[in-house]
């Protein structure tokens, strides 16, 4: 543990952003879980619904910068893939 004040801050900081962090990666997690289970239901209504919000939290979390943009990108084109072939 840090002796001066500003570095104890820094340590409060950095502990507050990892568990955002972390509860934002969760929740991604959870969505594409959820999109994957659609999917293998075979229930299109229900597939799209649940790509239409897992590409909105892909596109947040590159927005706050838990993902990288070309890996977000892959994930999106590779979820599109999956849907367009239950059709």
């Amino acid at each position: 543990m840090p002796n001066i004040k500003s570095s104890k801050k820094d340590v409060i900081r950095s502990k507050i952003a990892y568990e955002k962090n972390k509860a934002d990666k969760s929740e991604l997690k959870t969505a594409i879980k959820k999109y994957d289970a659609a999917l293998e239901s075979g229930d299109k209504a229900a597939a799209t619904a649940a790509y239409t919000s897992a590409v909105v939290l892909v596109d947040k979390a590159v927005n706050k910068g838990i993902l990288h943009k070309n890996t977000a990108a892959r994930k999106k084109s590779s979820m599109t893939l999956r849907l367009n072939k239950l059709a």
